[in-house]
């Protein structure tokens, strides 16, 4: 009785536990969809969209010098990037022209509110009572409004939080030490806007500028001193709200794929793992959901690169639970209960999957220090997708699984036990492995030298995201729709430069459209003023074009290489600490790096386009391969506890690689899925981010099985026979 009794409790418990999570499920979409109060905070529509999907601000500045050194221009639009990341991390700075400077910033459409808010850039200084200049504005790190509240009379003062580098502050220190009780001034363009008197010696480069009179004022005063430490003046001579790069068919493509990719790779973890497959696919569905909730509530600009990431990151963070699943057959195959197999399970999955993801999520946060542009908001997704990957597959799989068990689906036949691992000889063709690899690789190389001599001169097929290109602005007869921008003048527009690379932007309330291209010469321009003239019926007058700047700038491009250098070596400090032998961080890099020179190769070889995705596709495979590669070291390690020191470590190896054989096939299975449904559905630039990563996939499952295990073992044979000697 008490047995029946204690069933029926479990049974009920179950069917609650199943209940809430499949309420907090149809919440968290109702949210995603509708929102939360009357602001919609929390939905889709609340969600920050990229220039290219949204469209946004474009503000076009012309340095007062009219010649600048291209110094003097590159500094400025290195420090103007950082200056407007505040407003997104996917908004563009580039140079047009000799001596303009294009600022396109997504998800805005007040241009006015912006030209405000960003002030306008030119020279400033601090000087002392007798003009002196103290400061310029190289001199200041940052500047920021702060307000704090009189502990005496209540009221809240406002002040500017200013922060100097190591020589400004020096030069800040001498200044205030010789005219405490004096004025020192702020000079913006000749014009005094603010004159604090100095109170004290101001040491260590932080000080305050008090008595502003609201948060505004400081604001404005605080957005000045920042802005003002540009090395060139620059004045506004246009600036308008601009349509979205790509038509509404881009989201709405990606969105299908998407929902396409989830029922797929939700269908064939039912089929492959029954039971659990259940639980999987309701934690997928939690997942997703989170996700769109959680890109809302922490304000990241989601570009068309971003909604590929997302999806990629779906097909990812079912790794976790195949993990998981693998584990709990292992379990019922030596006999264990089905209820003890899944607890047991969970257990022996943890360290590979929080070392797997804590690996990445190191990549991820050295990212968001070092990098910037799209790199840093690649890395805010990226990082976002980890954290919720993990709470869904080791929180919500548990909940969901043991729901299922507790309402009567106990069977061992629904969960399957995991067969006998297959006995091929990993180690022995080691050798074979590593020369196919560095034949692609070679190969690679090979291609990059024969179209560095070519006609374009680059090793790569860069996009004009890297080199630049040409700028046309065109003012038809009449209003053109996005869509027939893409079906109708793109295609013209291609007809002429052969290169399917063409970015096109929308003048909102205008009749403008401006097209990007790589470079053309003067007969390809004029070749393309024919074609507009002739099928639209454009003036000529109307029809102006300029050279523009990379948007991939070099510090940018810098940044992300010096980020990725920095994230690997913390990667393998990290797998250093955890393995204690350096030999499984080496080989985990080997295997890193290799990665990246196959899809490079790839890249090469094909002339596949290397444009603005080309950074966070990069960034993708090393998140993926690291991640890959620890679930088969954290089995090694845990044989060779188990088998002990007498054990032959190529069986070893072999053992280990081919109990995570089924891991490895069904993670990259479903990740391929994702983005095969991506590739097939996308429109171009989609095409553009998806295919590498096809590549990618395919290349960081074979490295992790035929390359990492036999490399280490290498090592490690190669070391004790030294040592032996």
């Amino acid at each position: 009785m008490k047995t029946y009794a204690k069933k029926n409790s479990g049974r009920g418990k179950g069917i609650l536990c199943l209940l809430v999570l499949l309420v907090l499920v149809a919440g968290l979409y109702y949210t995603a969809l509708m929102g939360l109060g009357s602001d919609g905070s929390g939905s889709m529509s609340d969600i920050k969209l990229g220039l290219d999907l949204a469209g946004g601000v474009s503000i076009t500045y012309q340095t007062v010098d009219e010649n600048p050194s291209e110094t003097d221009m590159q500094d400025t639009i290195y420090k103007l990037k950082l200056r407007v990341d505040g407003y997104s991390n996917e908004a563009e700075v580039y140079q047009e022209g000799s001596n303009r400077i294009n600022v396109d910033i997504p998800g805005v459409s007040d241009a006015n509110k912006i030209l405000e808010e960003l002030g306008q850039p030119g020279t400033l200084a601090f000087k002392d009572p007798d003009g002196n200049v103290v400061l310029t504005g190289d001199d200041v790190k940052d500047a920021q409004p702060a307000g704090k509240k009189n502990q005496l009379t209540g009221a809240t003062e406002y002040s500017v939080s200013l922060q100097l580098n190591d020589e400004g502050s020096q030069k800040f220190a001498e200044a205030t030490e010789k005219f405490v009780g004096q004025a020192i001034s702020i000079v913006y363009d000749g014009k005094t806007v603010s004159a604090p008197t100095v109170k004290e010696k101001i040491t260590g480069g932080n000080c305050s500028i008090d008595g502003q009179s609201s948060y505004e004022e400081a604001s404005q005063l605080a957005s000045t001193i920042r802005i003002g430490s540009l090395p060139l003046e620059l004045k506004e001579i246009r600036s308008n709200v601009v349509g979205a790069k790509l038509g509404q068919d881009a989201i709405s493509t990606s969105l299908k794929a998407g929902l396409i990719g989830f029922i797929l790779v939700a269908v064939l973890m039912i089929a492959i793992y029954w039971i659990p497959g259940v639980a999987a696919a309701i934690a997928l569905a939690f997942y997703v959901a989170l996700v769109i909730v959680f890109l809302s509530a922490f304000d990241i600009t989601l570009t068309l690169p971003g909604i590929a990431g997302i999806i990629l990151s779906i097909g990812m963070a079912v790794d976790a639970n195949v993990i998981i699943f693998a584990r709990i057959r292992e379990e019922l195959a030596a006999g264990r209960t089905v209820k003890s197999a899944i607890k047991e399970g969970f257990r022996r999955a943890l360290s590979a999957i929080v070392d797997g993801n804590v690996t990445t999520l190191i990549a991820a946060a050295v990212l968001l220090w070092r990098g910037s542009g799209t790199v840093k908001g690649f890395a805010q997704t990226l990082a976002l997708g980890i954290v919720l990957s993990m709470f869904t597959a080791l929180v919500v799989t548990k909940l969901a699984l043991n729901a299922l068990y507790s309402i009567g689906f106990q069977s061992e036949k629904l969960y399957g036990k995991a067969k006998p691992p297959k006995k091929i000889n990993f180690v022995k063709k080691k050798m074979v492995c590593i020369i196919c690899s560095l034949a692609v690789i070679a190969a690679g190389f090979v291609a990059m030298g024969v179209y560095a001599n070519g006609s374009q001169g680059s090793i790569l097929n860069y996009s004009l995201e890297f080199k630049g290109g040409t700028s046309t602005n065109v003012t038809f007869n009449e209003d053109m729709s996005m869509d027939t921008i893409h079906s109708d003048v793109i295609p013209l527009v291609e007809e002429v430069t052969g290169d399917a690379n063409v970015e096109t932007q929308k003048v909102t309330g205008t009749n403008e459209v401006i097209i990007k291209t790589r470079t053309l010469s003067v007969e390809e321009r004029e070749s393309l003023n024919d074609k507009l003239v002739a099928a639209y019926g454009v003036d000529k007058e109307n029809i102006k074009a300029d050279s523009i700047s990379a948007t991939v700038s070099s510090e940018m491009k810098r940044d992300a290489v010096i980020a990725v250098i920095v994230a690997t070596i913390f990667m393998l400090i990290y797998i250093w600490f955890r393995f204690k032998d350096i030999r499984f961080a080496t080989s985990a890099v080997f295997a890193l790096v290799h990665d990246v020179l196959v899809v490079l190769a790839f890249y090469a070889i094909t002339k596949w386009s290397v444009g603005n995705t080309f950074i966070a596709c990069m960034l993708t495979i090393v998140g993926y391969s690291i991640n890959a590669t620890i679930v088969i070291f954290d089995r090694i390690r845990e044989n060779m506890k188990a088998m002990g020191t007498r054990a032959d470590l190529a069986d070893v190896v072999n053992l280990s690689i081919n109990q995570t054989l089924s891991r490895s096939i069904y993670t990259s299975l479903t990740t391929f899925i994702m983005v095969f449904v991506l590739f097939i559905l996308g429109v171009s630039s989609i095409r553009e981010f998806a295919m590498p990563l096809i590549v990618g996939i395919i290349c960081g499952a074979y490295s992790s099985v035929f390359l990492t295990g036999p490399i280490w073992y290498l090592m490690k044979t190669k070391l004790k026979a030294k040592e032996q000697k």
